[in-house]
């Protein structure tokens, strides 16, 4: 990776990575729609296959749009190299299955995103990979969650739909002490609002699909190694540190020293689970990037006055957002997210899962989709859609109740926004009001 420190992140999302068409001058980066690239001799081939040289050989393992968001990502948040995916579910995949066989354990954050419960709860026991579920809020469940087997521990920055925000220091010294890496999904921060990597975290997952491309045009994820957890003074990554026959014998620790993880989540992971990300995406991802600055700070200037109006609002129980005070990560999240703690966040509406059906039904500005990070608002009831999945138990562990209703938080007039919600609010307290006559 080209070393771009002294940049700031706005610059950084502009130009890492990336720079004029050599052959056209273009200054936008070209989509490089194709499958494969031609040698120009049987040496330079046998070179790049050897990986005595930089190159593409197949778009499945690399392509020149994908390599830029892939600098780009890995620069902005101070890692050592990334891997663009298909989707940010195929990126916590591609993380797993990197350092982990059949027997091994993760410790993760009972606050996930439905998808991603879903993976540790149920799709990955077949294969031999089990999770144990804690409050990441509490250092002993957690401390006692963790087996001779486990291998990864595993949290959001911002929990997915609750909000919880993630001790990242705490998480990542217990995850050091015990000889395993802390990956945290970003999707809700993006590098604007934190980076882990400063705070102790060692890889970093990303839905690209969200706040990144921010237009909700593209599936996409992106996968991020920081570079600075010891592999083999861990002892428990053979994967990494001991021969690999299905690459000659190689030694990713000796081969590729900090980017040994993320060099062999392509070499072996895009290889044969193929989940690669296509150059069009890339593109639309990049594009977005550009102005993640300015659309997030507008994004969290609009959240503010949303959340303030809900807070006060007599038809809503409880508002959960870390900057209010009554959030018990508020301390956390001062600390760790000075600048916003995300422009997703949920609350309660009175009368459970009748009125959040009839709230979500009188709004007409925000629109009722599954997705979050979008420069339009949007608006989702978790229970029944996002999180449908998890038993009551898992709801409750992950913050959700009947009535929880989940908003992201756009780029319009936060005036419209208001008057949207208003008329929201009066549809689901007819709800109860028709109720109680």
């Amino acid at each position: 990776m080209t070393d771009y420190s002294p940049a700031e992140l706005d610059t950084l999302a502009l130009h890492a990575g990336g720079k004029p068409d050599q052959a056209t001058g273009a200054r936008a980066t070209p989509i490089y729609q194709t499958a494969a690239y031609c040698f120009p001799d049987s040496d330079y081939a046998a070179a790049l296959f050897n990986m005595e040289r930089p190159g593409h050989v197949y778009s499945r393992l690399s392509n020149p749009t994908t390599a830029v968001l892939e600098e780009r990502i890995a620069a902005m948040e101070g890692g050592v190299g990334a891997i663009a995916t298909a989707s940010g579910q195929a990126a916590l995949q591609l993380a797993i299955m990197t350092m982990m066989d059949a027997g091994s354990h993760i410790v993760a954050s009972s606050a996930l995103y439905g998808g991603s419960h879903n993976l540790l709860a149920y799709t990955l026991p077949r294969f031999g990979i089990t999770a144990t579920f804690v409050d990441a809020r509490d250092e002993n469940a957690i401390r006692d969650a963790i087996r001779p087997e486990t291998r990864l521990l595993f949290g959001e920055t911002v929990g997915n739909p609750g909000l919880d925000v993630l001790n990242i220091p705490l998480v990542a010294e217990i995850a050091h002490e015990h000889g395993v890496p802390l990956l945290v999904d970003s999707t809700f921060t993006t590098p604007y609002l934190i980076k882990p990597f400063e705070l102790g975290a060692d890889l970093i997952m990303h839905s690209a699909t969200k706040f990144l491309s921010g237009h909700g045009i593209v599936i996409g994820g992106l996968l991020v190694d920081g570079g600075r957890f010891d592999w083999d003074a861990s002892g428990k990554f053979p994967q990494l540190t001991e021969p690999y026959e299905g690459f000659h014998n190689l030694v990713f620790t000796e081969e590729f020293g900090p980017a040994a993880f993320i060099s062999r989540a392509r070499k072996e992971g895009l290889r044969d689970f193929g989940a690669c990300q296509s150059p069009t995406s890339a593109f639309y991802i990049l594009q977005g990037m550009e102005t993640l600055g300015v659309r997030m700070e507008k994004h969290i200037a609009n959240t503010r006055t949303i959340v303030n109006f809900l807070n006060d609002n007599e038809a809503v129980a409880a508002v959960a957002h870390p900057e209010l005070a009554s959030h018990p990560d508020h301390q956390i999240a001062k600390a760790q997210l000075p600048r916003g703690a995300s422009a997703v966040f949920t609350f309660e509406i009175k009368g459970g899962r009748e009125a959040g059906i009839a709230f979500v039904n009188g709004l007409s500005l925000f629109s009722h989709l599954a997705n979050v990070g979008d420069a339009k608002s949007l608006v989702i009831h978790p229970a029944s859609t996002t999180h449908f999945r998890m038993d009551e138990a898992a709801l409750r562990a992950a913050g959700i109740g009947e009535g929880t209703i989940r908003l992201s938080i756009g780029l319009e007039d936060p005036k419209d926004l208001i008057a949207d919600l208003k008329a929201g609010l009066r549809a689901a307290s007819k709800v109860v009001g028709d109720r109680h006559s």
